[in-house]
């Protein structure tokens, strides 16, 4: 495992959004966030939902942290706020070095539920994390197959 590798969270500014199309080089353009941050454009805004591991000076891991309110919440008992994460990436050159688990970890350690949509064949990462398959429910899921991490005292919602 690495030694003091921190998550931090990452100022919407234009050099992020140059970091950030390292990522898009890579073929991952469905987890692109150069539109999120191109929509949400304000300098050093420290209220962004990115964050990221940087190594030297390069970012080679990246995901989205959305805190939901518990009036959306749909998937959790008791209904409360929960966390959707988003566009985990880690760069090819640095996977299966624990920086993919760091970043998970990191989003676990608010406590509060999680939800994410993942990406194909990436389910057994995410169940290695702890994240179980949502019961599916039509008209909520609408075609996607959610995946929940349930933080100790909380079920999932009977659909």
């Amino acid at each position: 495992m690495i030694n003091n590798t921190n998550v931090e969270k990452l100022l919407i500014n234009y050099k992020t959004l140059e970091q950030f199309k390292r990522f898009k080089e890579y073929g991952n353009q469905e987890l692109s966030m150069m539109e999120d941050l191109q929509n949400n454009i304000v300098e050093n805004n420290s209220e962004s939902p990115f964050y990221g591991i940087y190594f030297g000076h390069n970012l080679i891991a990246r995901m989205s942290l959305y805190r939901m309110k518990a009036k959306y919440d749909n998937y959790f008992s008791p209904a409360q706020d929960y966390l959707e994460l988003w566009k985990l990436e880690v760069l090819p050159d640095y996977r299966g070095q624990g920086y993919g688990k760091i970043m998970v970890d990191f989003a676990k350690s608010f406590q509060l539920p999680i939800k994410t949509n993942p990406r194909i064949n990436s389910h057994g990462f995410w169940e290695k994390m702890g994240f179980q398959k949502a019961q599916y429910e039509m008209e909520r899921d609408l075609g996607q197959n959610p995946l929940i991490w349930l933080p100790e005292g909380v079920s999932e919602k009977d659909v």
